[in-house]
């Protein structure tokens, strides 16, 4: 079971940032909710903070996360030592200092909520787009 949080930023025009999956990590080329493993001691909180920090340049504060959905999904692989079961925590924040930017690798890209399934996404964040797009 791998645990990750997730976030939708939400930008004052009502857009969601997308985060394309740099070359050399698996899934690379999709766009996804930016955000990471949940580390051992870790809060959902805490790590979508250090992964905010750390892949996009950003901060923000656990006040600024609400919980919004989950998704679970079994990725499975032609090798079973391979396949995994992702439960993922989507969290939305409208609040947060510096300028978000792809610092890993990949692109940045801020996106209409009608527009998110026009991005190829991996299995796990297609279905947190309808509960994103009720919200906006």
């Amino acid at each position: 079971m791998l645990l990750v949080s997730a976030v939708a930023l939400v930008d004052i025009d009502g857009r969601v940032l997308l985060a394309q999956r740099p070359e050399g990590k698996s899934m690379a080329g999709l766009w996804e909710f930016p955000g990471g493993k949940i580390e051992a001691g870790e809060t959902p909180e805490a790590a979508l903070i250090r992964e905010l920090r750390e892949e996009l340049g950003i901060d923000t504060a656990e006040s600024c996360l609400a919980p919004l959905s989950f998704a679970s999904h079994h990725y499975a692989a032609s090798d079973d030592s391979d396949a995994f079961h992702l439960l993922m925590m989507l969290f939305v924040c409208r609040r947060w200092q510096g300028r978000p930017q792809a610092v890993e690798g990949g692109m940045v890209k801020w996106v209409r909520p009608q527009q998110l399934r026009d991005y190829p996404m991996p299995a796990a964040d297609i279905p947190l787009i309808s509960a994103l797009q009720d919200l906006l």
